[in-house]
């Protein structure tokens, strides 16, 4: 395969996980980077070893070079530079959130299409190896056709030191957190057509909802339960594992803390881990998402060559963005919310 050229956009806290993942790809090479900072953009440079270093976005797509543009910035500037990418016909990768309103989300999915692009969204939670087992599980039928699940992340990790920013939006959790776990429970479950929403602030240092509770009803008639919160004080900190479990018309799942994954059927019952690799480059306890950073990449790159959509396309991350909207509506209104109304 031909070595195929990259870019990235944004060198803060979490782009040094996706430039470790592109290095650990033989045939990827980042020879762009470019960030507002000069300090961020030297310390990434350097570590990386990228010569070509931008503190503008528009000359460095002047200047091009590369096959594709790996988003990495905060969700306010992702419109704008999907749209410059699309300009360019540069495909594109944009990290979650997608976008700040479902309008900019669709317009984005549209300036990708009219440019005949490639557009990806980071949604990384569904590549990690225990999320993965799970679906596995559930394609074989062991347990039989699902009909009731939760996916749940309960946690008191302070995610607020690496990234400070999260404490001062008026959205928190399930913009940034519940995200994932929502896309989850579409993995494993298909859209949903319902949403009901209860928020609640707990810390009272933060301007947004720190624990979030969703009810899903699913267009196949499956009910899930989806869970999050970053106030839980437990005796052993799970961060950053999410739980899913799942009944069936034969049997059940569990996965578990510290990855065990049971599941029981009509021929008895299993036990088995499914722990995430720690890849050289990865630090517990978070490999697990640095693992399915790699994941996601990988995928990337291999949809690209095949010219292939991505099974986290800008088309398909709209159903996840469209959760997160009727999760806040329904959460301020008091009510149950249609996607179908959000989707049109």
């Amino acid at each position: 395969m031909a070595k195929i050229k990259g870019a990235l956009i944004g060198c803060g806290f979490f782009a040094v996980n996706q430039m470790h993942g592109w290095q650990d790809i033989a045939n990827v090479e980042i020879v762009a980077i470019c960030d507002r900072d000069p300090e961020r953009l030297r310390i990434v440079g350097d570590q990386f070893g990228v010569a070509r270093r931008y503190q503008s976005a528009e000359a460095t797509f002047a200047d091009g070079g590369f096959d594709f543009v790996d988003i990495a910035t905060t969700v306010g500037s992702h419109r704008a530079l999907v749209e410059l990418a699309a300009s360019h016909k540069v495909p594109a990768i944009c990290q979650k959130p997608f976008a700040p309103t479902l309008e900019d989300a669709k317009a984005m999915v549209a300036a990708a299409d009219g440019a005949g692009i490639p557009l990806m969204i980071h949604e990384n939670f569904r590549w990690q190896t225990p999320i993965l087992a799970v679906k596995a599980v559930l394609d074989r039928g062991t347990i039989g056709t699902p009909f009731w699940g939760r996916v749940s992340f309960r946690s008191g990790f302070d995610v607020f030191s690496g990234q400070p920013y999260l404490a001062k939006g008026k959205r928190f959790i399930i913009e940034d957190l519940g995200i994932h776990s929502l896309d989850i429970a579409r993995f494993l479950f298909g859209d949903a057509h319902r949403m009901t929403a209860r928020t609640a602030r707990i810390n009272p240092d933060i301007a947004g909802e720190d624990v979030a509770t969703m009810l899903l009803g699913h267009d196949n008639g499956i009910t899930s339960i989806v869970d999050v919160s970053y106030a839980s004080k437990l005796p052993e900190e799970p961060f950053p594992q999410t739980f899913v479990e799942i009944d069936g018309s034969t049997g059940t799942l569990r996965l578990g803390k510290d990855y065990k994954l049971t599941v029981h059927g009509p021929e008895g019952t299993t036990e088995s881990l499914v722990a995430p690799k720690l890849l050289p480059w990865a630090s517990r306890p978070w490999h697990n998402i640095q693992e399915s950073v790699a994941l996601i990449q990988k995928h990337w790159v291999e949809r690209l060559a095949a010219r292939q959509e991505p099974d986290t396309s800008g088309r398909d991350n709209l159903q996840t963005f469209a959760l997160v909207e009727a999760a806040y509506l329904s959460a301020r209104r008091g009510e149950t919310v249609s996607l179908v109304d959000l989707l049109g």
